[in-house]
């Protein structure tokens, strides 16, 4: 096992904030360490970046089939139970 000098590790997590396209794998890759020894430093420092990564690329509306879909699981129970016919049996 490989064991970095601090100042090290905290270069690895300012290089993580700085970067907010980069995902902690890609950092680890271009300083050649574990991906997971790095993800350790990261929630270690408990570094976070305040505009995450996926709240850059704005969201596309859902598709007619995506939003009928959210609706139909929103549904409770008991309003598919009240829709199913009286007296079938299964």
């Amino acid at each position: 096992m490989k064991h970095c000098p601090p100042d090290f590790q905290a270069d690895a997590v300012a290089l993580y904030e700085s970067r907010p396209e980069a995902t902690i794998r890609s950092v680890a890759a271009d300083l050649r360490v574990n991906p997971e020894t790095s993800r350790n430093w990261v929630r270690a420092a408990g570094a976070s970046r305040p505009e995450g990564r996926r709240a850059e690329t704005p969201a596309e509306p859902p598709t007619p089939l995506e939003a009928e879909n959210a609706a139909l699981r929103a549904r409770p129970a008991a309003a598919t139970e009240a829709d199913e016919p009286q007296g079938a049996t299964a």
